[in-house]
């Protein structure tokens, strides 16, 4: 992780929301396919002066009564929960919902079955039967080059992971609003980097873009140690810079 003097607020205020709209249809396609949502927070503390009581500049403190606490949105991710066996033929539903989906499925599952090819079936161990998609992880840019993204996202996928058999994903580029990512040769430079990133939190390259995680694997705790711990030398930095110590 970079120096914690250029995040733009305390990173120990980072906060996951983590969440589930079921819009009650039973239907195939929704008994297979569970969309989560995650929402990035960055919880702040802001002084409003016309609901102070004391005169202007005397009073602006933490306890003070005109200070009021916000949940600023700084990022989201979304994963897919699939369920291979139950609902419709998980293949089809991927392929259904969308393209970065069908790109996995045609990797990791028989279209015939919808259950996984025998191929990924001997690299992972039977812990469950679902399989975790992490689809997209957006980071606001002042908060990117922190190794954020990949605490963020392990302690995601810790939580959404249960009765999962693996978690895949396909690193790629979403935000490709800035120009220096028309050339070549700086988009293989960021692909490379955000592929490093994954495989910090105990992702492998199986085949074509795709990216494998077991549930089971003690890497995953190890790295949620390090990651861990790399948060907290990071969070104790910021605490310790004197001229942070303000509202944000």
């Amino acid at each position: 992780m970079t120096e914690s003097s250029t995040l733009p607020g305390d990173p120990s205020e980072l906060r996951l929301h983590i969440s589930y709209d079921d819009v009650l249809f039973d239907t195939p396609q929704a008994d297979t396919l569970e969309r989560w949502d995650v929402s990035i927070l960055h919880r702040r503390r802001v002084y409003d002066a016309g609901r102070c009581w004391a005169r202007p500049g005397e009073c602006a403190t933490p306890e003070c009564s005109a200070t009021a606490v916000q949940d600023v949105a700084v990022g989201s991710m979304t994963f897919f929960k699939v369920h291979l066996d139950r609902g419709r033929n998980a293949f089809w539903a991927m392929e259904e919902e969308s393209e970065e989906l069908y790109e996995t499925a045609q990797v990791l599952l028989n279209p015939a079955t919808g259950n996984f090819t025998d191929d990924a079936g001997e690299v992972l161990e039977y812990v469950g039967s679902a399989l975790l998609v992490m689809d997209r992880v957006t980071l606001q840019e002042p908060w990117r080059g922190h190794g954020l993204g990949a605490v963020l996202a392990m302690e995601a996928i810790h939580r959404l992971m249960a009765g999962c058999r693996a978690v895949a994903c396909s690193p790629g580029v979403t935000d490709l609003s800035g120009s220096r990512l028309k050339d070549r040769a700086e988009w293989d430079r960021v692909y490379a980097k955000m592929a490093q990133g994954w495989e910090r939190i105990g992702f492998r390259l199986y085949r074509d873009n795709v990216f494998l995680l077991s549930p089971a694997s003690q890497v995953l705790e190890e790295q949620r140690g390090v990651l861990r711990a790399r948060f907290a030398e990071l969070c104790a930095t910021w605490a310790s810079i004197p001229a942070r110590h303000t509202s944000t």
